[in-house]
């Protein structure tokens, strides 16, 4: 049971895909403009890893190593083109913010890493885990970055207005280089809460 809680949830902040291990920044940077794209990515790629992540454990020995890789994207590749289609058919708005960037989860590294370092040689109990907490892990903080951008930006979150109509907005963060201050804030806070805890 101890082993099945750390596997879970060293996800959420030890080896969080974005703030420790920086995998997957083309998404969390490019569509973390409101928190409703944010929670959307972060849960369509949550359901990615763990569909991959049983096939992958379930298959592993069956597949020679001079196939691993191609046939671990052909499996990520299903499961995306799956999640792309369900929110094509029930979020069309959804679908159009995200654009591009739902199919090319198939190219993100975290659920290939997590495919090859995981999957590939656990059981699929513990690879049921290990992508529920990373895939909770990577949507925190899709959230967290895209509720600070689109707060600071917008003056909404979830497009619920949360300041006065004559409040002023910072609008770099509704653009490109507020998602790398905001991104960098989120790590550098991170870091100096770890380095803090770890001091006492």
């Amino acid at each position: 049971m101890n082993e099945a809680l750390n596997i879970l949830t060293r996800g959420f902040v030890r080896e969080n895909p974005v703030t420790k291990m920086l995998l997957g920044l083309c998404p969390v940077l490019a569509v973390t403009t409101t928190a409703i794209n944010g929670l959307g990515m972060g849960l369509a790629t949550t359901f990615v890893l763990l569909g991959s992540n049983v096939v992958i454990s379930l298959t592993s020995k069956m597949i020679p190593d001079t196939v691993r890789i191609p046939s671990f994207v052909l499996i990520i590749a299903t499961f995306v083109t799956i999640v792309d289609m369900l929110i094509k058919a029930f979020s069309p708005e959804l679908n159009q913010a995200l654009g591009i960037f739902i199919p090319l989860i198939v190219v993100n590294c975290m659920i290939l890493g997590r495919a090859e370092a995981f999957a590939s040689r656990s059981g699929v109990w513990y690879s049921v885990i290990d992508a529920i907490g990373m895939g909770i892990g990577f949507t925190l903080a899709l959230l967290l970055l895209s509720a600070i951008r689109e707060v600071l930006g917008a003056g909404t979150i979830f497009n619920i207005p949360v300041v006065g109509e004559d409040a002023s907005t910072v609008l770099v963060f509704a653009l490109p280089p507020g998602a790398f201050a905001g991104l960098g804030a989120i790590i550098a806070l991170n870091n100096a809460l770890e380095k803090k805890k770890g001091g006492k």
